[in-house]
C-alpha cells in the first residue's frame, strides 16, 4: 500500500517514465495464491520500480497488477475479480477498477478502468500486456508460454 509521500508531479513523472525489465530471465506466471515481484529500471537507470503480479487463492478470478516506485509507492494498480472499492469520498467503484496515485492519498482512490486502454479484461495475459503498456514498460518481462496456458 502506498505511503503517499510523493508530490503529484513527481508521481506522474515516475508513472510515465520509460521502464525496462532488468533481469532478462523467462518468468513463471504466478499460480493460484501466488505473487511475483519483477524488478524494473528507468531507461536512464536512475530509478528502480517493481511490477507486482498476484493471483487470488480462493477467488480464482482475482488478479492484481501493480507498479511501484521506490519500493513502497504504488503508482498504478489494476484489480480484477476482487471486491468493489470505497473511495475516501465514500463513492464505490465496482470491479474491475484501477488505482492511480493521488497526492495526499497515495493509492486510496480507485477509478473505472479505461476500456480503450484495457480492451482485453477477460484475458489475464492480454491485460498484463495492456497494463505494462499503460505503465510505459517498454522492455517487458517474458513469461514461459506453456506455463501461461497451464496457469488458468
Amino acid at each position: 500500500m502506498s505511503l503517499g509521500n510523493l508530490g503529484q508531479a513527481e508521481a506522474d513523472a515516475l508513472m510515465y517514465m520509460e521502464k525496462h525489465y532488468v533481469d532478462g530471465k523467462l518468468l513463471k506466471y504466478p499460480g493460484q495464491g501466488q505473487e511475483l515481484e519483477i524488478p524494473l529500471v528507468s531507461a536512464d537507470k536512475r530509478e528502480s520500480f517493481i511490477l507486482d503480479v498476484s493471483r487470488g487463492n480462493i477467488n480464482l478470478s482475482k488478479v492484481k497488477y501493480q507498479e511501484r516506485a521506490r519500493q513502497v509507492e504504488a503508482l498504478v494498480r489494476l484489480e480484477l475479480g476482487g471486491p468493489p472499492h470505497r473511495n475516501p469520498d465514500d463513492s464505490e467503484i465496482g470491479v474491475p477498477h484501477i488505482h492511480i496515485y493521488k497526492e495526499g492519498f497515495g493509492d486510496k482512490w480507485a477509478y473505472e478502468v479505461p476500456l480503450d486502454r484495457f480492451p482485453r479484461l477477460s484475458d489475464i495475459y492480454g491485460t498484463l500486456d495492456d497494463f505494462m503498456a499503460y505503465c510505459n514498460i517498454t522492455q517487458t518481462p517474458k513469461f514461459l508460454r506453456i506455463q501461461r496456458e497451464l496457469s488458468l
